[in-house]
């Protein structure tokens, strides 16, 4: 049988990304196959620096077809910034990645070659990466790993590496989850409450070359306490009917 092609949108956040983005999109081109790309669309949240404008050369170079930029007037969030994305995307698989080149857009055919083809009865409908050589430092690295596992004992929802940006997903199963701030976080316990399938892939992680990471440790615990609490609530309120039958038009 032959294999399904999917057909992705790559949706990429970005904050103050200036030296990142460009290489990072331009790379993104280089490394997912042309029959897999449909387009990619950049989403600059509130940057104070030329993040936009690299993403704008390459729009009027025509080396990048499919190319798109969305811009916030101001700072909105990680989970806003990729809904926007995915809400200006029109191909039915979403690829995610950070905007700091820290995931590697090769990795991307191998989290496809596990995803389930849209709207199929069976298989993962979401494909989440794992860092298996992490580059953060010590004490992020430390924070993650214990994040992940008070996430997974409270929610119980298998994922090994939340925090990872990279993932492919269908978008029409993300555009029905109910829609928060720190979203991007939880969409495996969220695609399992609405019924659907995840799956894990290991996948390469690299060094930040340019620039700062946006977050703290001290910050992301406290969000992410609240944030837990909410989702839990969430999955409990949830009930998601089987439909056994449909009768008419």
């Amino acid at each position: 049988m032959t294999p399904h092609v999917h057909r992705i949108a790559v949706v990429i956040p970005a904050l103050n990304e200036a030296g990142n983005i460009g290489r990072l999109v331009e790379e993104t081109y280089a490394q997912v196959p042309l029959e897999n790309l449909a387009e990619v669309v950049v989403v600059d949240d509130g940057s104070t620096d030329t993040t936009p404008d690299e993403i704008k050369a390459l729009i009027a170079s025509g080396r990048c077809p499919g190319l798109k930029l969305v811009r916030h007037a101001a700072k909105s969030g990680q989970s806003t910034a990729v809904r926007s994305g995915v809400l200006a995307a029109t191909a039915p698989v979403i690829a995610t990645m950070d905007g700091d080149g820290q995931n590697d857009p090769a990795d991307i055919p191998k989290l496809l070659a596990k995803l389930s083809p849209p709207g199929s009865m069976s298989g993962p409908a979401l494909v989440g990466g794992v860092r298996t050589n992490r580059k953060a430092e010590g004490s992020k690295k430390l924070a993650s790993t214990a994040a992940n596992w008070i996430r997974d004992a409270v929610l119980r929802d298998g994922c090994p590496d939340t925090g990872c940006g990279l993932k492919v997903y269908w978008r029409d199963a993300y555009v029905r989850l109910p829609w928060f701030a720190s979203q991007h976080r939880y969409m495996p316990a969220l695609f399992q409450t609405y019924g659907l399938e995840c799956a894990y892939v290991p996948v390469n992680d690299r060094v930040r070359t340019v620039g700062q990471s946006k977050y703290n440790n001290f910050r992301r615990a406290m969000v992410g306490l609240y944030d837990l609490i909410g989702v839990t609530w969430l999955r409990q309120r949830t009930v998601v009917p089987k439909v056994v039958e449909t009768v008419g038009e």
